[in-house]
């Protein structure tokens, strides 16, 4: 596991902040909020509490740490998984999930009392091929801008080998095992639902008419600024204009043929009972 200190988002309220660009993250919640309701009618079917906390764990603009997977050498060119990547390469991106999400779990675990939710949303992938367009075609893109650069030479193609993202798209069986495995929650609620790249290309926005040139300027508006930091941490800021100029190019060209969704994961979990001491003498 190779640590890195990173922030994790473009704070700010410039144009490139995650503020100003994060409208996947808002219709995600919109598209969520009707199961939180069912989940919090549900906590206080039988009881209601004369006090009860809420903590809300969203996303954050300031220093994080990011855990990158180990043994990824063999992913060169690739900063993600790919239709190409050998097993090694997609077995060490899920065993670093498997150890992320435990220890999110166990965490939480702590903090939370019997009895009480958690209500999760998070990016994921509809079927069991790590490698499907669900989670993968968008940073395969990200990666033809980055070899563009490198071609150029703005941009050095060890660099580009030894970069890899640090996050996982997971299916549900995967995320179903593991809150299984870790042990301190009921899963009561697994949905799953379809958000476009570009979430102002919505059936319910009825004044949206398409060009594919504002539409991939969109999404990679949403990409840079969540991964802005990283990507400068490692190539250096001079290569971020250029790098994402060619990255909403290709993500518009591909918009005009195909409209390929992000997967978002809902879950619902209750706090098991926590073991009581044993007052045996």
């Amino acid at each position: 596991m190779v640590v890195v200190n990173v922030p994790c988002m473009n704070g700010g309220g410039g144009e490139t902040s995650y503020a100003k660009n994060s409208n996947i993250q808002r219709t995600v919640i919109s598209k969520a909020w009707p199961f939180l309701e069912e989940t919090i009618k549900d906590m206080f079917s039988s009881s209601f509490p004369g006090c009860f906390n809420v903590a809300d764990l969203g996303c954050s603009s300031g220093p994080n740490t990011l855990l990158v997977p180990e043994n990824l050498e063999n992913n060169k060119r690739d900063i993600y998984i790919t239709k190409s990547s050998p097993p090694s390469v997609c077995q060490a991106f899920l065993e670093q999930f498997q150890r992320d999400f435990s220890a999110f779990l166990s965490l939480r675990s702590e903090e939370i009392v019997s009895g009480g939710r958690m209500f999760l949303t998070f990016l994921g992938r509809s079927i069991a091929d790590p490698s499907s367009k669900d989670c993968c075609c968008l940073w395969e893109l990200l990666t033809k801008s980055l070899i563009q650069l490198a071609n150029e030479g703005l941009v050095e193609e060890a660099d580009v080998d030894s970069f890899n993202m640090p996050c996982y798209f997971p299916y549900e069986g995967e995320v179903k095992s593991i809150v299984r495995e870790q042990g301190s929650f009921n899963l009561d609620t697994f949905e799953s639902f379809k958000v476009n790249w570009d979430p102002s290309d919505d059936v319910n926005n009825k004044s949206f008419v398409f060009n594919k040139d504002r539409c991939g300027q969109n999404v990679a508006n949403s990409i840079r600024a969540v991964t802005e930091p990283m990507l400068a941490s490692h190539f250096g800021n001079a290569v971020i204009d250029p790098l994402f100029a060619r990255f909403a190019t290709l993500v518009a060209e591909h918009l005009a043929v195909e409209k390929t969704k992000h997967i978002s994961l809902v879950i619902s979990m209750t706090r098991k009972q926590h073991a009581q001491p044993d007052l045996d003498i």
